[in-house]
């Protein structure tokens, strides 16, 4: 079901007819029962429908704040939606239903849920949405409200179980990749609530850690993984400076080394640059003796 224009006119217009249609009838009546005592029973049947018209159109009249809607039901068919602001006469005998237009936000629960590689983790998001469609979201779902709670966490499990909380650096993960794991939530999200006419405008997450029985052990995990990275960079940077130096003085110092005193050397700059701690000079004996 697609959302329609319903009928309606300005409410203030409408008052005006309503009053006229008043005056029109006290003045029927007026004429149907003379001074005499004697009525006019045309005159008073007249009076009597226009009343009843006036009445019906002014139990029509509708007000309608900013950003919220009016589905309108005539016993049970669905006659259209009024989505202006202000005061409004729209067709008698309809059932008037308000939808809110606004954004609203629904933030779910922390759930745990198991991550591609088993592991149990926290997550949690949040949802912005405003519906665009009032008769799909009134018509075509139970309780729209409840529908994109649950579509929702169902979503975010759905994604969570896709990815690793923490993988390589040439894989998209739930810790290292936040904003292409929201754009994808926002994306299934949107087909999945799109039954129901509502937009999704943001999905984010807002919490996200591995569960408390493995946490400590997935602590220990990643500062494993940093000291190793760690370490690794500062190898790669030893390496490249005793090259650097070895090169520097057998062209710019022009000085002859052998290949034990270059090994030597490598030996001396890495344990002086690798080593946490400072690097304490040692006199050989030969040195000594000379």
């Amino acid at each position: 079901m697609i959302e329609r224009k319903a009928w309606s006119i300005n409410g203030f217009v409408g008052l005006v007819v309503m009053i006229l249609l008043f005056s029109a009838a006290v003045t029927s009546f007026y004429k149907g029962v003379s001074a005499d005592g004697i009525t006019n029973i045309v005159w008073v049947i007249v009076g009597i429908v226009l009343a009843l018209v006036a009445a019906l159109f002014t139990s029509s009249l509708t007000i309608i704040s900013p950003n919220t809607a009016v589905v309108l039901t005539f016993f049970g068919r669905y006659v259209g939606t009024i989505n202006q602001a202000g005061l409004f006469m729209t067709t008698p005998l309809t059932r008037k239903t308000k939808v809110s237009l606004k954004v609203n936000n629904f933030n779910s629960v922390k759930m745990k849920v198991n991550d591609l590689d088993g592991n149990p983790i926290e997550i949690a998001a949040v949802v912005v949405y405003k519906v665009v469609d009032t008769a799909k979201a009134l018509f075509e779902v139970d309780y729209y409200t409840n529908f994109i709670e649950i579509q929702s966490e169902t979503a975010i499990r759905h994604v969570a179980t896709k990815y690793s909380y923490d993988g390589d650096d040439n894989e998209i993960s739930l810790r290292g990749n936040v904003s292409e794991i929201s754009e994808e939530l926002a994306t299934e999200l949107q087909e999945r609530l799109e039954v129901a006419g509502v937009e999704v405008l943001e999905a984010r997450l807002t919490h996200l850690a591995y569960s408390t029985e493995i946490a400590s052990a997935m602590l220990q995990r990643q500062q494993a993984k940093s000291i190793l990275k760690a370490r690794q960079l500062i190898v790669e940077g030893a390496v490249e400076i005793t090259q650097s130096a070895i090169d520097h003085l057998t062209e710019k110092q022009e000085m002859m080394l052998t290949q034990d005193q270059k090994l030597r050397l490598v030996n001396n700059l890495l344990v002086a640059i690798i080593s946490e701690k400072g690097a304490q000079p040692t006199i050989s004996a030969d040195q000594m003796t000379e």
